[in-house]
């Protein structure tokens, strides 16, 4: 690794906030490792400090409480892909992580982490945004609770004070829904995303859209739920034609945000072809 730097490693959260006080200009924290030892070797990064959170119990485990699922930033990928709470309530967010990485990577990294790092292809985001998930956080000063879409100031680009970590996520549960997570990479396993999507819907009696929730990464700078799109879809029965408009609205919408570029001539038709092929199972159901 290049540059010199301090280790600490805290017994505890308090313990890790206050060091963060101190010196959090100065610091990286690590905890999967995954992103942040790349970076050390690299010289991306050059701090005078690493904070090893990784083995702090205030970070770890999944659970229902106060009628949320509550996910410590500390959880390993692996630990997500294997909890039963989350194939129930969560699954789009489960079924992000079969294509994360290798298994040797999911064992270590962490949905912190993954989220911290602010990359426009981060997995486990989208299917945050369609959770609405709100982020805990905490500094000496005390716990602040933010929603995902505010922890990216853009690619790469952390919108956290130095001084403040994240203790956890809270989601909103979903059971019984239709509910998916893809991607579209260069390859089919340990590929970076090149676009992603997650969606979660019900139909009611009359199979029209009761609920729907969609968000797009990996197109734009940071991921981005398309309300637009959810507003355009409920209360609509499916079929190829409203799928195929809708599927146009979600490409506007990325143009939108990124301005027009080369790369979409190819990322127009995969976006939308991403969309439509997520959502038809459900236009197979109602015919």
């Amino acid at each position: 690794m290049r540059g010199d730097f301090a280790y600490a490693r805290p017994d505890s959260l308090d313990e890790a906030v206050a060091f963060l006080k101190a010196e959090g200009d100065s610091t990286v924290v690590l905890a999967g490792g995954t992103d942040v030892l790349v970076d050390l070797r690299s010289g991306d990064i050059r701090p005078a400090f690493v904070l090893d959170v990784s083995r702090l119990p205030e970070l770890k485990g999944i659970a229902s409480t106060n009628g949320e699922i509550r996910i410590g930033a500390g959880v390993t990928i692996q630990e997500i892909q294997a909890a039963g709470i989350l194939r129930r309530f969560a699954p789009a967010l489960q079924k992000a992580t079969y294509g994360f990485a290798s298994r040797q990577i999911r064992n270590v990294a962490t949905i912190g982490g993954n989220v911290a790092h602010c990359s426009p292809c981060g997995d486990t985001v989208p299917p945050l945004l369609i959770h609405e998930a709100r982020v805990v956080l905490k500094s000496a000063a005390g716990e602040r609770t933010l929603p995902i879409e505010a922890i990216s100031a853009g690619p790469y680009k952390s919108a956290l004070p130095p001084d403040e970590m994240i203790v956890c996520f809270l989601l909103k549960p979903r059971a019984g829904v239709f509910a998916d997570f893809q991607k579209i990479g260069r390859r089919k396993q340990l590929a970076i995303a090149r676009a992603s999507m997650a969606v979660m819907a019900e139909q009611d009696e009359k199979d029209r859209v009761s609920f729907v929730r969609v968000a797009l990464g990996a197109c734009t700078p940071t991921p981005s739920r398309l309300e637009a799109v959810e507003q355009f879809l409920e209360g609509k029965a499916l079929n190829e034609s409203v799928l195929w408009q809708a599927g146009r609205m979600v490409v506007e919408k990325m143009i939108d945000i990124t301005g027009f570029r080369p790369s979409y001539v190819y990322k127009e038709k995969a976006v939308q072809g991403l969309f439509m092929r997520m959502l038809s199972p459900m236009v197979n159901h109602a015919t």
